[in-house]
């Protein structure tokens, strides 16, 4: 289809759907309303990002300017101000020639295009507009998916989506007045071969400059053109380590599949040699995982090769009518006791002492279900500060059923788990052994808007065989008990006011009642068992131990109560404040090996809160108090200051009486506060304008030792088009021996980042860090209309 259209008729186009519709409302009134269903908006074509091509073929091609003579379906000659509008296409130009059979655009003088966003602007062009196929004189362009753009001799499109581009230069700098401007960085190649589809550049013959220096002479080079994966190589990174010396890494990135990949990182460290790593992840309809593995031959500060493997898969089997099972997979090993130690920024998997090797099968339907597992640990020992090893469970098999919907509101539940236990009897002490366990509850919830009361009876029963005899000859045991608890709490509310602000407050007391009559576990090995962490989650619980091989006698009340701020309008939280504490009827016998008796009618008062009254505040905090002594025996609190992007303070005091004392701070700032320069309002993910610095850090201080504990220091700076960080980072990797190291990157936004990985360690380390150059939204050719 082919329209001409004057220049003066272009306005008259746009207002005249308008004055209709105008029209027929005003006669229609409101009994068009009534008579007719309410008008929808119809989807268009024309407003997609892409134009299907069976679309783009049958959309007219719009010309107008101050001449136009020509054949009617043949061809087309406009002059003065002249333009060509398909679809997504626009051409400009002072003359523009336009031949209909072969769809063919000769465009002279001033010439621009915009294609779905993306600007060229040049002297001369010759175009097959539907296919999008010709070249480009000397053109300037602008590309819309990251604001980069450059010029060149010339370019050859290809298609709507591949173009090269001719002795080309290409930067995301912000241009400024003046001839004698330069970008701070510039990439120039003999051909740069742009590929929208894929959204990635390839450049050849490049060399990239920075503030006029060359610093990056390349062959060939691919970029991207978005966030979209791409195979190729990475840049290189580099770091100094106090131990390992200079690393430097050289990763290549294998975009193998949308659902698949794989990373090699071979790195080459001064004082060791070249370790030579890899990770593979895979997503499949039924599965997902992962696998990282290193291999460091003939490692030269410890004599030896040194290797890691961290293997994670998770997914579902078919097992026919059953239905499918769950199966959850979770490997990792290391090649030595002091791999944690020298590769403390691993994978973290692989940086602990306690390495997990994980097996887990699962399956359910309806009420029951059962879970297989085989569970493996490898031990790290230091010899200056051993640990004892975990129990294998070799394997563990679990068994549930839940019915909640019994007669009379009852509710059932019962678990069966039988779990063999091996480790080494000569640092555990005890024999291994093979333990069944089953536990049946009765509960019958009441449950309102203003309160409930859950009564729950248990039996736990177990059955012990010993691979070797107790002390005291015994090869087998058996342990039965009941427990009796009664939960019960009340919700109380009223309007209230503070701060000038209404606020709907909340009292909800609590009374938690648990009996457990006691019988002698002190024969009983430990395998599992350990004493729960003392916090509101845990003061109403039934058993003072998790695991099963300790259930504690009890007869005591649990007495608490938590008041809570709502906003009226949202029923946002703004804040809570909570306290509890037990009163125990009867001594605390059942204990853990070492441990004394509890004998305390009054055990600690826990008191919590959390208030976010304010936008820019938030705190948190929970104390142990000793009433008898007038000391807190925990404390942890915590607050954060966020006004805005970029701008965050965390502070955490964390006290164990004893044991540790230590006050965590980390924040992301910008310096130039400090001079009174206003921000820019660019949003998230663009920072807060050009020529800004930042400062960001975390330091973890102990109180007790006197002395930091582990420290990320840093300085970030926003050239506009550039930034640049250094970051010098301490990791505490024993009582008496740390790792550090300086991390340098320069990011050129929109091309690539040189030097170490640092934007890692910081997102890592400082809570809610933001990066200064992320992509928030994905441009829209609308964006960038003509």
């Amino acid at each position: 289809m082919h329209r001409y259209r004057p220049r003066a008729a272009r306005a008259r186009f746009a207002l005249t759907p308008v004055a209709v519709v105008a029209a027929a409302l005003l006669q229609q009134g409101n009994a068009w309303a009534q008579a007719e269903p309410a008008p929808t908006l119809k989807p268009s074509p024309m407003l997609r990002e892409d134009i299907p091509p069976a679309v783009r073929r049958q959309l007219p091609t719009f010309v107008e300017g101050q001449s136009i003579q020509g054949r009617p379906d043949l061809e087309t000659v406009i002059e003065g101000g002249a333009e060509l509008r398909r679809g997504d296409t626009v051409i400009r130009a002072d003359r523009l020639e336009y031949y209909q059979p072969d769809d063919l655009a000769k465009a002279r003088g001033n010439v621009h295009i915009n294609k779905a966003g993306n600007i060229f602007e040049g002297p001369l062009l010759e175009l097959k507009v539907d296919a999008f196929e010709g070249f480009f004189n000397e053109p300037r362009y602008r590309f819309l998916r990251n604001d980069a753009y450059g010029e060149a001799d010339r370019v050859d499109f290809i298609d709507d989506k591949r173009a090269i581009i001719r002795n080309a230069s290409y930067t995301t700098c912000k241009r400024e007045p003046g001839p004698s401007w330069m970008p701070d960085w510039i990439l120039r190649a003999t051909s740069i071969r742009i590929d929208q589809e894929e959204e990635v550049g390839q450049a050849t013959g490049a060399v990239l400059s920075f503030k006029g220096l060359p610093i990056l002479p390349v062959p060939s080079m691919s970029f991207p053109l978005s966030e979209k994966r791409k195979s190729g190589l990475l840049p290189p990174t580099i770091g100094i380590d106090n131990v390992s010396g200079v690393e430097v890494t050289l990763p290549y990135y294998w975009n193998i599949a949308p659902n698949r990949d794989a990373t090699l990182y071979p790195t080459l460290m001064t004082k060791r040699g070249v370790d030579l790593a890899g990770e593979f992840r895979y997503l499949e309809r039924d599965y997902v995982g992962s696998v990282r593995a290193n291999y460091l031959p003939d490692d030269r500060l410890r004599g030896h090769d040194r290797w890691g493997l961290a293997l994670k898969h998770d997914g579902l089997v078919p097992l026919g009518t059953l239905g499918p099972a769950g199966v959850a997979i979770n490997v990792n090993r290391v090649s030595d006791d002091n791999y944690w130690r020298d590769f403390s920024r691993t994978s973290a998997s692989l940086t602990q002492r306690l390495l997990a090797g994980d097996g887990i099968m699962s399956w359910s339907r309806g009420p029951l279900s059962f879970t297989t597992r085989v569970l493996k640990w490898q031990t790290l020992q230091d010899p200056t500060a051993p640990i004892v090893p975990p129990y294998d469970r070799a394997p563990q098999l679990v068994a549930r059923y839940l019915r909640q919907d019994l007669p009379r509101g009852l509710e059932f539940y019962t678990e069966a788990d039988y779990t063999h236990f091996e480790s080494d009897p000569t640092l555990t002490a005890q024999p291994n052994g093979k333990r069944s366990f089953a536990l049946m509850q009765l509960s019958r919830p009441w449950q309102s808007s203003w309160g409930f009361f859950v009564p729950k009876l248990q039996l736990h029963s177990t059955h012990y065989e010993f691979d070797s005899p107790l002390a005291s000859g015994r090869r087998t045991a058996d342990r039965t008990l009941p427990t009796l608890s009664l939960d019960s709490g009340l919700v109380f509310e009223r309007d209230a006011k503070y701060f000038g602000r209404s606020f709907r407050q909340t009292l909800e007391p609590r009374a938690f009642y648990v009996y457990t009559p006691y019988r002698d576990q002190s024969y009983l090995p430990n395998y599992d068992s350990a004493r729960v962490d003392f916090n509101f989650a845990t003061i109403y619980t039934e058993n003072a131990f998790g695991g099963h091989d300790r259930i504690s006698d009890n007869n005591l009340l649990t007495l608490g109560a938590t008041s809570r701020l709502l906003d009226p309008e949202t029923g946002a939280e703004a804040a809570r404040f909570g306290v509890a504490q037990r009163l125990r009827f009867k001594d605390q016998r059942v204990v853990l090996p070492g441990e004394t008796p509890v004998s305390e009618r009054l055990s600690d008062i826990l008191f919590g809160a959390s208030v976010a009254l304010f936008p820019k505040w938030v705190a948190d905090g929970t104390v142990q108090y000793n009433p008898k002594n007038n000391h807190s025996e925990r404390t942890t609190l915590g607050v954060r200051y966020n006004p805005g992007n970029y701008r965050v303070v965390s502070a955490a005091y964390r006290l164990q009486r004893g044991l540790s004392e230590q006050v965590d701070v980390g924040w992301q700032w910008p310096l130039n506060d400090l001079w009174g320069q206003a921000d820019e309002k660019l949003g998230a993910g663009l920072g807060l304008g050009e020529g800004r610095w930042y400062s960001v850090g975390r330091l973890n201080y102990s109180l007790k030792d006197r002395r930091i504990v582990d420290a990320v220091l840093g300085l970030e700076y926003d050239g506009g088009c550039w930034l640049g960080r250094v970051v010098v980072e301490r990791l505490q990797s024993s009582t008496s021996s740390s790792n550090k190291r300086i991390l340098f990157q320069l990011e050129f936004v929109g091309l690539t980042k040189i030097g170490s990985n640092a934007l890692q360690t910081l997102k890592q380390n400082i809570p809610r860090y933001q990066f200064l150059r992320e992509q928030i939204t994905v441009p829209s050719r609308f964006s960038n209309y003509d």
